[in-house]
């Protein structure tokens, strides 16, 4: 059985910064594509960033652009998500999901497993 579990979420003040950690059991972790999504109250789910199978290349929100960065170790069968100068506008619910194609898309239906969520709550 699957599972994905996040940790790191937090409140944080307006330019600070979080580390999110997402540890994934139970699948053949080196060989899926990664993401991180994230849910706004009344809001729907949105992409954030996404890491490919060898962890070389990534990809980005343009909201997040400049300010997060994803990884993976996959010794450690765990993603991550560094995320500096915290804004406001970041306050939401941060998923991390699997894609065991590997397709490394946007879409959140291209993922097929998922974490419960870390809150993030960013203070002004």
């Amino acid at each position: 059985q699957v599972q994905l579990l996040e940790s790191g979420g937090g409140v944080v003040d307006v330019g600070g910064s979080l580390r999110l950690s997402c540890v994934v059991s139970g699948g053949t972790f080196s060989g899926w594509s990664l993401g991180w999504f994230r849910q706004a109250p009344g809001k729907e789910r949105e992409f954030v960033s996404a890491i490919n199978v060898k962890g070389d290349s990534t990809r980005k929100s343009g909201a997040v652009k400049d300010r997060f960065t994803i990884s993976r170790d996959n010794a450690k069968n765990t993603v991550y998500l560094q995320m500096n100068r915290l804004k406001p506008e970041d306050t939401a619910v941060y998923y991390c999901a699997a894609d065991p194609q590997a397709r490394y898309g946007y879409s959140s239906y291209l993922y097929q497993y998922w974490g419960q969520g870390t809150r993030v709550t960013v203070s002004s």
